[in-house]
C-alpha cells in the first residue's frame, strides 16, 4: 500500500474521535451520581478512577509495545508472529489483571493512605473499587489488543470498541443509577459490564487472528528469545513512562507551594495538555503502525516518509489548538472554573498553553516513530536526560519566577524530549539500512509463519 496522506488520516481520526468520547462518559459518570443530592458519592467515584486510572497506566507499555512488535511483524509478512503476538499480549493482559484482583487489598490501601478522603466518601469509594477491580483483567487486556490492532491500521475497530463501552456504560449508569437507585455502586457495575462488553468485541475484531494456529503456536508464543525482546521493549517502556510521570507529579507538587489558587490555575491549564495529548494520539499511533510496517519490511525510504507525513499533520494539529488556546483560552477557562481569583491566575500563565502545542510536538511525535521502531531503550535513555534537564531548569528558574519558572521548565523538559530523540533519529534510519544490507536467507521474502 503506497504512503498518502490519506492513510495517515485513515489512521488517525478514528483515534481523535474515540479519544473525544473519553471526558463524555467522565462528565456523565459525575453528572449521574450528582443527582443524588450528595458530595460524597461524587468524591468516591472521582476518587475510585483516578485510583483504577493510575493503576491501569501503568500498563499502559503494553499497548505501546504491542503496537510496535507488531507492526513490525505485519511490515514483514510474519502471519505467524502477528498472531503470536496477540496471544502474547492478551496473556500478560489477563495475568496483570488477575494479580490486580489478587492484591487489591494492600494496593488499595496503599493508595487511600497517599490520597486520603474522609470516612464516608472513603467507605463508598472502596465499595466502588471492590466491583470495578472484577474488570481488570478486560481492561488491561484491552491495552494489549488495541495495541495489535493499531499496528495493522485497523483504528476504526478501536473507535468501535470504545464507542461501544462508552455508550454502554453512559445508559448503564442511567438505568442503575437513576432507575434501579444503586448509587455509587450502579456507576461500577455498569462500567464493569461496559469494559468486559468492550473486549468481547476486540475478540469478534480480532477473529482472523484465531483463524490462523499459530496463535496456539506454544513454542513459538513461548519462544524464549521473542519474550526477552518483548520483556525489554516493555521494561523500557515503562521506564521511560515512569520518569514522564515523575515530572508531571512533581510540577503539581511544586505548585501546590504557590497557593490554593495559584495550584487550582495549574489544573486547568493541565486540562489544556491533556487536549492536546488527546488530538495528537491518533497522529502519533499512526507513526508507530507506518514506522514500525516500514522498519519491519526494511524499507528506509517508507520509514521516512511516514515519519514526515504523520509529523506533518501533527504540526496542523499543533497550530490549529495553539491559535484556539490563543483566541477562547480565556473562555475555556471561564467554563472549568467559577472562582475569578482562579480564572485571573490561569490567564496570566495562558501563553504557555499556547506554546505547549508547538514546542511539544516533537516529542509526540518522536515517541510514536521511536515506538513503532521498538527502539525503547533510545526512548528511556532520553528520557533519562531530558528529566535531568527539567531538574536542572526547576532548580535555577523556579527561585527566580516562581510559578513561571515551573512552567517553563516543564515546556523545556518537551523540548528536550524532542532534541534528544531527533539527534537519535538518524541511528534509526541507520539500523534499518544496516538490515537490509545483510545477507540473509530471508531477506525480500514474505514469511507465512
Amino acid at each position: 500500500m503506497s504512503m498518502t496522506h490519506r492513510r495517515v488520516l485513515r489512521i488517525a481520526l478514528p483515534i481523535v474521535i474515540s479519544n473525544a468520547t473519553v471526558p463524555i462518559l467522565g462528565a456523565v459518570d459525575t453528572g449521574v451520581v450528582g443527582q443524588l443530592g450528595l458530595a460524597a458519592p461524587i468524591g468516591a467515584v472521582g476518587i475510585g478512577a483516578v485510583i483504577l486510572t493510575g493503576i491501569y497506566w501503568i500498563f499502559g507499555f503494553l499497548r505501546m509495545g504491542t503496537t510496535g512488535l507488531t507492526s513490525q511483524a505485519h511490515g514483514a509478512g510474519q502471519v505467524g508472529e502477528v498472531a503470536a503476538l496477540l496471544t502474547r499480549a492478551l496473556m500478560i493482559g489477563f495475568a496483570g489483571g488477575v494479580a490486580l484482583i489478587a492484591l487489591q487489598a494492600p494496593i488499595f490501601w496503599g493508595a487511600f493512605q497517599l490520597s486520603p478522603a474522609s470516612a464516608e466518601v472513603e467507605g463508598m469509594a472502596r465499595e466502588y473499587l471492590a466491583i470495578r477491580v472484577w474488570s481488570a483483567p478486560a481492561m488491561i487486556a484491552l491495552f494489549g489488543m488495541t495495541g495489535w490492532l493499531i499496528a495493522q491500521e485497523r483504528t476504526r475497530a478501536v473507535l468501535f470498541i470504545q464507542v461501544l463501552m462508552n455508550g454502554a456504560n453512559i445508559l448503564l449508569d442511567l438505568w442503575f443509577v437513576l432507575g434501579l437507585d444503586w448509587g455509587v455502586a450502579g456507576v461500577a457495575r455498569a462500567t464493569v459490564i461496559a469494559e468486559w462488553s468492550g473486549l468481547a468485541l476486540g475478540f469478534w475484531f480480532c477473529r482472523d487472528a484465531f483463524a490462523v494456529p499459530a496463535w496456539r503456536d506454544w513454542p513459538r508464543v513461548f519462544d524464549a528469545e521473542r519474550l526477552r525482546n518483548m520483556a525489554a521493549v516493555n521494561s523500557d517502556i515503562l521506564l521511560r513512562s515512569l520518569m514522564l510521570q515523575v515530572i508531571f507529579v512533581s510540577f503539581l507538587f511544586m505548585g501546590s507551594g504557590f497557593g490554593d489558587v495559584t495550584l487550582a490555575a495549574n489544573q486547568v491549564l493541565l486540562q489544556f495538555l491533556s487536549i492536546t495529548a488527546h488530538a495528537l494520539d491518533g497522529f502519533a499511533f499512526s507513526a508507530e503502525a507506518l514506522v514500525g510496517q516500514a522498519y519491519g519490511a526494511r524499507n528506509r525510504a517508507v520509514l521516512r516518509r511516514s515519519a514526515i507525513m504523520a509529523s506533518q499533520w501533527g504540526l496542523v494539529v499543533c497550530l490549529a489548538l495553539a491559535a484556539c488556546f490563543a483566541v477562547f483560552g480565556g473562555a475555556i477557562i471561564d467554563v472549568m472554573a467559577k472562582a475569578p481569583a482562579v480564572q485571573d491566575a490561569a490567564r496570566t500563565y495562558l501563553i504557555y498553553m499556547v506554546l505547549a502545542p508547538v514546542l511539544g510536538l516533537a516529542a509526540y511525535m518522536l515517541d510514536g516513530v521511536f515506538i513503532g521502531a521498538t527502539r525503547s531503550r533510545d526512548m528511556r535513555n532520553m528520557m533519562v536526560v531530558s528529566l535531568v534537564i527539567y531538574g536542572i531548569a526547576v532548580a535555577v528558574l523556579l527561585p527566580v519566577m516562581g510559578n513561571h519558572g515551573l512552567w517553563l521548565a516543564l515546556l523545556i523538559s518537551f523540548i528536550a524530549r524532542g532534541i534528544t530523540l531527533g539527534l537519535r533519529y538518524p541511528a534509526l534510519e541507520r539500523d534499518v539500512a544496516e538490515q537490509d544490507e545483510r545477507p540473509a536467507a530471508s531477506s525480500g521474502k514474505k514469511s507465512a509463519t
